[in-house]
């Protein structure tokens, strides 16, 4: 009778053992688990020195920004700003050279003024902003008015994060703009950071040197947009 009961509890002490030496294994893998999404530390018995660590790191993605009129930094607004100057109520003046301002609506600024801005981090050398136009202003009935009449100012504007510096705008300030082709100007990184940050006000008016014909010139239909663009590897 003891003979036959002697293997069976054998069988069962040697399957406690697994049980707790599985239970051990676990228990430990817990605790290493565990310890490893603890900050670290060090316990020093006795006089010394101790000494813990704690990394940081700061992820900037590459990105660039560019707005001239509407827009809110740093997103993508949809909105398209139109400059118009109406000689509708100053009809003795047309063509007798006084440059005219543009209406109180025109621009995000007003009376023709715009917010330019020009926001990258990762220009490894010198780029061009351009301004291309795809002909001069018509009025649907052929007849047109050349960009040569538009000129621009520019000044600084407050905004933010701060610019670096003033935006100059393409071309030059008497000839921003060219019949079906494209005006530039070259903009320079900061040193050794990659970073283009620059804003400007630009205020466009109209030299009125001519009296053209009857009609509603430019708009998007009719040449009277303006393509800005930049490129950032």
């Amino acid at each position: 009778m003891s003979m036959t009961r002697r293997p069976v509890a054998s069988a069962l002490r040697n399957h406690y053992r697994l049980t707790w030496l599985a239970a051990g294994v676990i228990a430990a893998g817990i605790a290493l688990s565990s310890g490893t999404a603890r900050a670290e530390s060090n316990f020093v018995n006795g006089a010394g020195t101790a000494t813990a660590h704690l990394n940081f790191q700061v992820i900037i993605p590459k990105f660039l920004y560019l707005q001239v009129g509407t827009g809110t930094y740093p997103t993508t607004v949809a909105t398209v700003d139109t400059i118009s100057f109406d000689m509708t109520s100053a009809i003795a003046s047309i063509g007798n050279g006084t440059a005219q301002a543009a209406t109180a609506a025109s621009g995000d600024l007003g009376n023709g003024a715009v917010t330019a801005r020009v926001v990258g981090n990762n220009f490894t050398a010198a780029v061009n902003l351009s301004a291309a136009t795809t002909g001069p202003l018509s009025n649907g009935a052929g007849n047109t008015i050349s960009w040569s009449e538009i000129t621009v100012a520019t000044a600084a504007q407050a905004v933010v994060p701060a610019s670096a510096s003033t935006l100059a705008h393409p071309g030059t300030a008497a000839a921003p703009f060219a019949d079906g082709a494209s005006t530039t100007v070259s903009l320079t990184p900061a040193a050794s950071s990659k970073v283009i940050n620059q804003s400007a006000k630009w205020t466009f008016s109209y030299k009125n040197t001519n009296v053209p014909s009857s009609g509603t010139y430019g708009g998007a239909a009719n040449g009277g947009q303006v393509t800005y663009t930049i490129a950032m590897p």
